[in-house]
């Protein structure tokens, strides 16, 4: 009788990051903050406490490990070097439409190192500052808010990590029927070791608008880093928010993130996400329309390589009738990267004469890459219109080849296809500058595939 013996490789063991309470706890009385705040990481370390890690066999993390992640160097509080506002590239700080800047805030490994707003937003009593000095200065109003109707811990153990363990965070205020004509730009800047724990939180009283853009960047490193960050945006009754969120992390960076959209009556969000950077990202986000008339769009663009894996779940629950939602996301991926979107489009009881939508395309530039797209509905109304679409393929290798039977370089023709293949999302991003930044990576990132190629 002939044995065969099959070899399994075991999977590694998932460890939580070392952080500590006391060490939590220290940070917390240092930077002054009020005892409710205490309060309220307390409650959420419990939970973090009390949760497993996640693994593979839970659904939401089924396509994602992130069991070689190095806690030893990501899993620590990032030690500030004394950093200025110009370890920020240049680019990344000019003003977003001509030269008149609305207001800049920045961060460089948690720690605040600009903050400016335009004299006429001011004396519109807009409140848009670092979350330590509205905890200081509008207390009352932060603590309605914060972790409150949006974000909760209970909602995963880096959601709980995140609640009990931030490190910074921007606070926007916009009161009623204020209109802030300029675009508000937030940055969140790494570039030491170790773990930055970001939170935003934003709110728009009835009938209030705004812009901003927020981005997250750190230069390539070899070391391994992490940011575990958190988003609520909060949007009055016919209140109009467009929140434009772009990551391009070095290639070291892990992010785990949550972020919740919460939209009042007639009110409306317009969520624009870029992802172009990171080794590993897993996004959890969701717009819920709470009254009737609310409106919520998400869109979304990514361009992996290597080995990078872009791993988002969208929700789109509608808790009130007559609520409209949208959402776009397109995925370029190139080398052995890897691609994941679950979404999911909830209708609750109740909630008739709702009208929701979902599309994810996901173009494969190599043999090794891979796209995961798992669209999803959850009824339980009647009178509704919710449908989906889901696409993985090739780039159309036709189109490429009639542009070079008219004598265009193969790489500009991928190029070209590659900008009107993202374009229905660019268009979204009401800045040309920013535009043509989020253009210039897509062409690095093709240069660096036909450098590659031809090496």
């Amino acid at each position: 009788m002939t044995t065969t013996t099959v070899s399994r490789r075991a999977k590694r063991e998932i460890v939580a990051p070392p952080f500590q309470w006391s060490v939590i706890l220290e940070r917390a009385r240092a930077a002054g903050e009020p005892d409710w705040v205490i309060e309220l990481r307390r409650q959420a370390w419990a939970i973090y406490e009390s949760m497993p890690m996640p693994n593979q066999r839970d659904e939401a993390w089924r396509r994602t490990d992130y069991s070689h992640i190095n806690w030893n160097s990501a899993g620590h509080y990032a030690i500030p070097n004394g950093a200025t506002v110009e370890h920020i590239p240049a680019e990344n700080r000019a003003p977003l439409i001509g030269d008149e800047q609305g207001g800049l805030i920045a961060w460089v490994d948690g720690t605040l190192v600009h903050r400016e707003l335009n004299e006429k937003i001011t004396k519109q009593g807009v409140v848009f500052t670092d979350l330590h000095t509205a905890l200081r200065d509008h207390g009352d109003l932060v603590k309605k808010h914060l972790f409150q109707k949006a974000l909760r811990p209970s909602e995963g153990k880096f959601a709980a990590l995140h609640a009990a363990a931030w490190t910074h965070g921007l606070f926007m205020y916009v009161p009623r029927n204020v209109v802030v004509e300029l675009p508000l730009h937030s940055i969140f800047y790494s570039e030491q070791t170790g773990a930055t724990l970001g939170h935003v939180l934003i709110v728009l009283e009835e009938g209030a608008q705004a812009t901003i853009l927020h981005e997250y960047l750190s230069p390539e490193g070899d070391n391994h880093t992490s940011y575990i960050g958190g988003t609520e945006l909060l949007v009055g009754r016919a209140a109009n928010l467009r929140y434009v969120s772009l990551q391009s992390w070095g290639h070291n960076m892990y992010e785990f993130s949550h972020g919740r959209g919460h939209v009042s009556r007639d009110g409306q969000l317009d969520w624009i996400v870029g992802s172009m950077g990171s080794k590993l990202t897993k996004s959890f986000m969701q717009i819920s329309l709470d009254e009737q008339g609310a409106w919520g769009r998400m869109s979304g663009m990514f361009f992996a390589d290597g080995t990078q894996l872009l791993d988002h779940d969208t929700y789109q629950t509608h808790a009130a009738p007559h609520t409209t939602s949208d959402l776009l996301f397109k995925a370029a991926l190139k080398d052995e990267a890897h691609s994941v979107w679950r979404g999911n489009i909830r209708v609750m009881p109740g909630a008739i004469k709702t009208d929701g939508f979902q599309a994810n395309r996901n173009m494969l530039m190599s043999d090794t890459a891979r796209a995961d797209s798992i669209p999803g509905l959850e009824i339980e109304a009647d009178d509704v219109r919710c449908t989906h679409a889901a696409t993985v393929g090739q780039m159309e290798e036709e189109y490429i080849f009639y542009l070079m039977t008219r004598g265009v370089p193969r790489i500009e023709a991928e190029r070209l296809f590659l900008n009107g293949y993202f374009w229905d999302v660019l268009e979204r991003i009401p800045f040309e500058d920013v535009q043509n930044r989020l253009l210039a990576d897509v062409d690095r990132k093709l240069l660096g595939m036909h450098t590659a190629k031809n090496k």
